[in-house]
């Protein structure tokens, strides 16, 4: 068994979903992955990741204003907006969702479903420089 591990910066622009699947998978082909486990690790705590659809743009749009309604900015609900309006909803959006995932790896490939990518979900209504820690186990 070997292992690899890789610090990926991803730009959000804003609350949404940031596609990573490519630069995943690419990172694999550059470390000649065989058969092994990709796990993948957001170091931040107003932001997720997911495994979601990657056919429909709608999908995003629709969990992006799902995870607003569910969660309002609103300032008056928190105790803890010393950082906008924004923050503790996006705290609260991160801790319903995740912060790692864990996919297997096949012949060098990630082993997602047809429609699946993996996402950067930023819950901040602002920019941001997002660290994802990845760490391949395998042949």
């Amino acid at each position: 068994m070997r292992q690899a591990q890789h610090t990926l910066s991803v730009a959000t622009h804003g609350q949404g979903l940031v596609d990573v699947t490519a630069e995943a998978g690419a990172w694999l082909t550059a470390r000649g992955a065989g058969d092994g486990l990709l796990s993948l690790f957001l170091r931040h705590t107003s932001a997720s990741l997911l495994i979601q659809e990657n056919a429909d743009p709608d999908v995003l749009d629709d969990l992006n204003a799902f995870f607003r309604r569910l969660v309002p900015e609103d300032p008056s609900l928190y105790r803890h907006t010393a950082e906008g309006p924004d923050d503790m909803p996006a705290h609260i959006r991160a801790a319903l969702t995740q912060s790692h995932l864990s996919i297997p790896v096949r012949g060098g490939q990630l082993m997602l479903g047809t429609w699946q990518g993996i996402y950067v979900f930023e819950h901040r209504a602002g920019k941001h420089l997002r660290e994802l820690a990845l760490h391949y186990l395998g042949t």
